[in-house]
């Protein structure tokens, strides 16, 4: 039986309709229509997070484990309505939507796990030195303690793992912040389920119903209205530059500036060393398309640029790159806005002096082809629209002279989730000289693989310097990403009683 969404807002437990409505654009299947979201809205969902803070900020570590295995428990028993209308609404493959609930749930029990091991509090004391001279020192305790209300935007090209109960807010809601969240226009459907798995989750663990909201989208003035806020203390996003930045402005000139936790995506750039091209430039270029055409390019880490020394075997890696590539079938994009982004910048690639096309096709509405350019050092260097990230399945390969070139090349690149070598023994040295570069220039550094799989455990970082991400000494996957939602608190002399998770 097919699913017909109800179309409302989640806030504080109650499901809110509003007078005006926007209309789903599926890729296939039935559209359906979903309440706009409103600025009223917006106060009443934060107004009860804050009142939620309260009792869920100081809550124990357990509930709040039970409380997330809950979740991840609730989406598990929607599975096939999740992956019915997920895959209506944005295209993706049924594996992919299976694959990626699993992921969603994956992150929600790590965090279950990683709170009750108790690292993350960060806990220190310094004994009292009542004796020491020439002063005291006092007693004194820090443990990291959580922010209050978190605003949670949903990103298009995750629909479950970076959305409505995806890491953002499993991060928060672990560190005890009650979560905002703004869903995506591009699947407001698969959001509702989502949010209704959360609701049980609430009304099972008998948590305040103001720790989760769900606002649907429509309407640009409700991301302003969350993220200038008063009583929210921080933001989580993943999605463009553009609008990440224009978030990010309005969140530093906020009358109490807050911090705003950008993923804004990159171009990824892959460096492949001599000895490495010379013995498996068939391997990689062939490895590249299918990680460059991967889910039709539309993953923040597609590898985009690959850099290569000039000859024979650089020549080779084109033409394996480009034949792979070729037999790349037609994929259906998240949004008709992505489908155009795309053929944008794909145009703007294209009509750049000095850029060569080894493959091109023709895609229109909101299907998507392979494209694939290649341009030299010098060009790209004189370029800066060549290192432009282009959401979709294009890649440029950048022909290096030597040692020189490829240097300058790293130097040039702006922030990055992710820098790549390829390499084998004989090139160890060409790559400690760069590493240097790249690891100030990318949070993820790789070797002899692809960007394309980000990894959730507790070692992954997944940001960089802007324009990546807004802020570089945060990630937004992996356990190390709830610190983005706690401040360290000191307590001078204060009886251990007074202190929370002070101890376990």
């Amino acid at each position: 039986m097919t699913l017909t969404p109800h179309g409302k807002h989640l806030i504080a437990g109650a499901w809110t309709a509003g007078a005006e409505t926007f209309e789903s654009s599926p890729a296939h299947g039935p559209s359906h229509r979903f309440s706009v979201g409103r600025v009223e809205d917006v106060d009443a969902a934060v107004q009860a997070a804050e009142e939620a803070f309260w009792s869920f900020g100081y809550s124990s570590r357990q509930s709040r484990a039970d409380f997330l295995n809950a979740i991840a428990d609730e989406i598990e028993a929607r599975a096939d309505a999740i992956t019915e209308i997920g895959c209506q609404e944005t295209g993706l493959p049924e594996a992919r939507l299976q694959g990626e609930r699993g992921r969603t749930t994956g992150q929600l029990r790590m965090f279950a796990a990683h709170i009750l091991e108790g690292d993350y509090l960060d806990r220190r004391q310094d004994k009292a030195l009542p004796e020491r001279q020439p002063l005291p020192r006092p007693d004194l305790k820090m443990v990291q303690r959580p922010i209050g209300p978190v605003a949670v935007f949903g990103a298009s090209n995750f629909p479950l793992a970076f959305s409505t109960a995806g890491g953002d807010t499993a991060a928060a809601l672990a560190a005890g912040c009650p979560v905002v969240v703004k869903g995506h226009s591009a699947h407001p459907g698969t959001g509702e389920i989502v949010a209704e798995a959360v609701s049980a989750a609430v009304e099972k663990c008998g948590v305040h119903p103001g720790v989760f909201s769900l606002i649907q989208g429509g309407n640009r003035q409700v991301g302003s209205a969350l993220v200038q806020h008063p009583l929210i203390k921080a933001v989580g996003f993943t999605g463009s530059l553009a609008g990440g930045r224009a978030l990010f402005d309005l969140c530093a000139a906020r009358p109490e500036p807050i911090p705003f936790f950008g993923e804004l995506g990159s171009v990824n750039p892959m460096f492949i060393l001599d000895a490495a091209l010379e013995s498996r430039a068939e391997e990689i270029g062939k490895g590249w398309a299918a990680s460059l055409s991967m889910g039709a390019g539309q993953f923040c880490t597609n590898p985009g640029i690959a850099v290569v020394k000039s000859g024979a075997a650089a020549e080779t890696f084109a033409a394996a790159a480009r034949q792979a590539l070729a037999e790349t079938g037609t994929q259906t994009m998240l949004t008709d806005g992505i489908a155009e982004a795309y053929r944008g910048g794909q145009r703007r690639v294209a009509e750049t002096a000095g850029v060569q096309e080894l493959l091109t096709t023709s895609c229109d509405l909101r299907d998507a082809t392979p494209y694939l350019y290649q341009t030299t050092a010098e060009n790209w260097l004189k370029n800066e629209v060549l290192a432009e990230e282009v959401f979709g399945p294009m890649g440029i390969i950048v022909v290096a002279e030597g040692a020189d070139d490829m240097r300058a090349i790293a130097l040039s690149l702006q922030g990055q989730l992710t820098c790549t070598l390829h390499m084998d023994d004989a090139d160890m040295d060409a790559a400690q000289a760069l590493m240097p570069i790249l690891e100030r220039k990318a949070g993820r550094v790789l070797a002899n693989g692809f960007p394309t799989g980000v990894e959730v455990c507790d070692s992954m970082v997944h940001g960089g310097p802007y324009p990546a991400s807004t802020n570089f000494g945060a990630t937004s996957v992996g356990s190390l990403s709830i610190r983005r939602f706690l401040r360290p608190v000191c307590y001078q002399n204060l009886p251990a009683a007074l202190v929370p998770d002070l101890e376990d």
